[in-house]
């Protein structure tokens, strides 16, 4: 489903992706970790064309990312993207923000998007929340408006870039509860995060990066088992005794 094949990104004259190659397949759930800095978001960004990248290859159910002739708005369509700081519009109630794109993109009837909304609401536990405003919800509840609204595009993959890091400890669990059904159901999940404890849960895979470049790319078992790297094994002697 994503291919990405020796990517490398500078910013100016910083290089900040090195080779990075890696691979989805349809229905996998691969957990993209690492310390801060070493280019998990970046990459999961060039996924779906929201960063440019100088060299290498990404492509997306066979549509090359890279490619000048691709209309990246309609392969970003079919690819589910959750951010940090859940991006809702505050000034929308919750079943507009879910909507919008429905109509304005997928071209759905209003009742037709509604209707969705409504059971993607439903589907994550937020039925009673349906004409409140963003504001009026938690942080938790908020992200999980988010993943209900990428998911009524019916996207192909979901991308997720570090979609709890921003949330109070206690909000976390119903986020990553919402996610681990996902996982369960099938769907295409590219995860950064440092959730080591839902790595576990739900990974296929593990890719762990440093400084640019990924260091390992392994079957969940393995890494969590004895990682082939020092410096993956660096990082989870620090944080396996949290999970």
């Amino acid at each position: 489903m994503i291919e990405i094949r020796d990517i490398d990104k500078w910013y100016g004259t910083t290089q900040v992706l090195r080779a990075c190659s890696t691979s989805v397949a349809k229905g996998e759930v691969v957990v993209v970790c690492g310390p801060s800095g070493s280019g998990k978001s970046t990459l999961i960004k060039c996924v779906n064309g929201l960063e440019p990248f100088q060299n290498g290859e990404i492509t997306v159910d066979g549509v090359p990312v890279g490619d000048r002739g691709t209309n990246l708005s309609k392969l970003r369509a079919r690819i589910g993207m959750v951010f940090q700081n859940f991006e809702l519009y505050p000034h929308m109630t919750v079943t507009a923000n879910i909507c919008l794109a429905q109509e304005k993109v997928l071209g759905r009837s209003k009742a037709e998007a509604e209707a969705k909304a409504a059971g993607l609401l439903a589907r994550v536990g937020l039925s009673e929340h349906a004409r409140k405003h963003p504001g009026q919800l938690s942080g938790g509840q908020q992200q999980r408006v988010a993943i209900a609204r990428a998911l009524a595009m019916d996207p192909i993959a979901m991308l997720f870039d570090e979609p709890t890091s921003a949330l109070d400890p206690e909000m976390i669990n119903e986020v990553l509860e919402v996610m681990v059904e996902l996982a369960q159901e099938g769907m295409t999940m590219m995860v950064v995060t440092h959730e080591m404890g839902f790595a576990r849960k739900v990974a296929d895979r593990v890719v762990f990066m440093d400084k640019g470049e990924i260091v390992e790319d392994a079957e969940k078992d393995a890494f969590f088992g004895t990682p082939r790297s020092d410096r993956a094994q660096q990082f989870l002697s620090k944080i396996l005794h949290h999970i």
